[in-house]
């Protein structure tokens, strides 16, 4: 098989044991995922989302996995507004869970493959998925093609991390890539376990700059700290353990997980025609949102 169908199984079996994922979360206000999301889109608030989608009349989730961004859209825009999620491999499970959902439909489907029935949208979320795309600049040119004059898009993708941690995660991707859900879920419930013992341990350390590592001066919690530069152990006291060893399982699993620069980002907006509106870079990834001149 492919490394594009071994990913293609990967989040089929991910997200077809794990339907509810992170799904209310995503909807809590008051949760850490919910901030997560808001925040490195560039909204404080959630007043400031609606002001964002007011006037959106078609809105496009592209790669909706198990729709919970899709559920998070469908709350926050205008009630008339025509919501579309999009998914290869999880199409159903977001079908299932947004069943009764007014003016949302969910259409299997590539980003990558022709899009133009479709139609037109006047804003495309794309995030946490071209990255696990074979060729992440021409989906997101796809999608880009589909935005009406003055329409939007925001992409977030991995970003290239600290040396240690980018040879960490490739090294355990080699050796799980290959195994079966549950035997590759075994190895990430211990890493699921790692992160919340070093979560425990509570308290912050300061580090100096130490560049040939990548790694910047400042506080961090000892866990945040392993997490940015040494390797990926997740964990969220807001989600239960096999949620957690999952969100593991979407980093480590994938043998399609590219990371990229902000500049290349740049690039591929600067090539689609798009005017940079909004961007965010942090540990883990790039948030970028661009705009299509009006007519």
């Amino acid at each position: 098989m492919s490394r594009e169908g071994r990913t293609a199984t990967t989040f089929r079996d991910k997200w077809t044991r794990n339907p509810d994922l992170a799904f209310r979360q995503t909807l809590d206000e008051d949760s850490e995922i919910f901030r997560w999301i808001l925040g490195r889109n560039g909204f404080e608030t959630p007043d400031e989302l609606v002001s964002f989608l007011l006037g959106k009349r078609r809105i496009l989730d592209a790669g909706c996995g198990n729709g919970r961004v899709t559920a998070l859209l469908r709350r926050y825009a205008p009630p008339e507004a025509e919501i579309v999620g999009l998914d290869l491999t999880a199409a159903d499970v977001a079908r299932a869970n947004l069943e009764g959902a007014d003016g949302v439909s969910i259409v299997e489907g590539d980003i990558l493959g022709d899009l133009s029935k479709l139609g037109s949208f006047d804003f495309v979320y794309c995030q946490e998925v071209l990255h696990h795309t074979p060729n992440p600049e021409n989906g997101f040119g796809n999608l880009a093609r589909l935005l009406a004059p003055g329409g939007e898009i925001a992409i977030y993708v991995y970003r290239l991390k600290a040396p240690v941690r980018e040879f960490t995660d490739d090294y355990v991707r080699d050796r799980i890539s290959d195994l079966p859900y549950e035997k590759a879920m075994e190895e990430c419930r211990n890493i699921a376990q790692f992160g919340q013992a070093l979560s425990d341990l509570g308290g912050t350390v300061r580090v100096p700059q130490i560049e040939s590592l990548g790694i910047e001066a400042g506080e961090y919690d000892v866990q945040r700290l392993v997490y940015h530069f040494f390797m990926k152990c997740f964990w969220n006291d807001e989600l239960d353990a096999e949620a957690n060893a999952a969100i593991n399982f979407d980093w480590y699993h994938p043998q399609l997980c590219s990371r990229h620069t902000l500049d290349e980002c740049h690039e591929w907006f600067a090539r689609a025609g798009l005017e940079v509106c909004h961007e965010r870079v942090d540990h883990y990834g790039i948030t970028l949102r661009g705009r299509r001149p009006d007519d």
